[in-house]
């Protein structure tokens, strides 16, 4: 049976540290916050988001989301600061 070894990660950290940087200096044209509530309290604020700033407009979306022992959803939103 042949044993896996993880190939080399060496290059895609640095690309990766590489790309926070620059990205660091850059302003972020969305708006974001993080919430960490129960699963039903995380369902009703994406849905509050959604319905004061719609899609289509603001380009909301549900960005990263996990879920965190005891029921905890910890999801972060993101959307456009204003509808043009």
């Amino acid at each position: 049976m042949t044993k896996f070894t993880a190939p080399p990660l060496d290059g895609l950290k640095r690309r990766i540290d590489r790309h926070r940087r620059e990205k660091a200096g850059r302003p972020s044209m969305f708006v974001r916050e993080t919430f960490r509530l129960s699963r039903e309290e995380a369902r009703e604020k994406a849905r509050e988001w959604f319905e004061e700033y719609p899609k289509a407009a603001y380009w909301t979306e549900v960005e990263s989301w996990r879920q965190l022992d005891g029921d905890q959803i910890e999801f972060t939103m993101r959307r456009l600061p204003s509808a043009d």
